[in-house]
């Protein structure tokens, strides 16, 4: 069992029956749905809203049911991984384009756990770039505005050579902030900017952070219960 993996599976253990459940995208929330699916085979009750097409399609696989949003109010737990986690979980998150679903539904969770490998958590947040999701109208004024204002290096992402669309129809522009200070601050900056959608950036927004090692084992921060 690889490091994700423990973690993924970890996370599965906190769902329990009658359940509405977030599930994340990206290779370490993976593990979580293929755990959660298997114990959906084996007779767990849940309902799950997924944060992406890709997650969508794994839920689908795993036979894990999928509620829409509008039959749901809140979400008992919701799973997902992140590209750095610092030590007051504050993370980086979007490096698989879907952060403005998976923002969505984690602060629209009761409890919200990040699951990562060892070699996400960090000292301090900006070692990797910082996604931020922008609508394509006008797409370069915003990032003009944004490249003025941090004086930081900011790309427009690309796929097969083209702009990146993310599952809302949006761009992302990636920023190397380097070490940044003020998660918080910045995060109000950034989220205060016309043109920018969301952002990568979760302040106080973890309640559990899973760690996951590659010999298998696991540690737990946060609530633990």
């Amino acid at each position: 069992m690889n490091a994700k993996q423990a973690a993924g599976y970890k996370a599965a253990e906190w769902v329990r029956d009658g359940m509405t459940v977030g599930l994340g995208t990206g290779s370490t929330a993976y593990y979580a749905i293929e755990k959660i699916g298997e114990m959906v085979g084996k007779g767990l009750k849940i309902r799950a809203i997924a944060t992406s097409n890709a997650s969508e399609e794994l839920a689908v696989k795993y036979g894990i049911p999928l509620v829409a949003s509008s039959e749901v109010t809140r979400l008992d737990i919701a799973i997902d991984g992140a590209d750095e986690v610092d030590p007051q979980m504050a993370l980086i998150k979007g490096g698989g384009g879907a952060l403005l679903r998976e923002k969505l539904v984690a602060i629209n969770s009761d409890r919200f756990i990040v699951i990562a490998d060892s070699g996400k958590m960090v000292s301090q947040l900006g070692g990797f770039k910082l996604p931020i999701e922008i609508v394509p109208f006008c797409y370069e004024w915003t990032l003009g505005r944004l490249q003025e204002r941090y004086k930081v290096e900011i790309e427009m992402r690309q796929r097969d050579g083209q702009l990146y669309v993310t599952d809302n129809g949006n761009y992302i522009a990636d920023a190397s902030f380097g070490k940044i200070v003020s998660p918080g601050e910045l995060s109000h900056e950034l989220k205060m900017t016309t043109g920018v959608v969301d952002h990568g950036l979760f302040v106080d927004i973890a309640d559990t952070v899973i760690v996951g090692y590659d010999d298998g084992r696991t540690e737990v921060i946060g609530k633990k219960e």
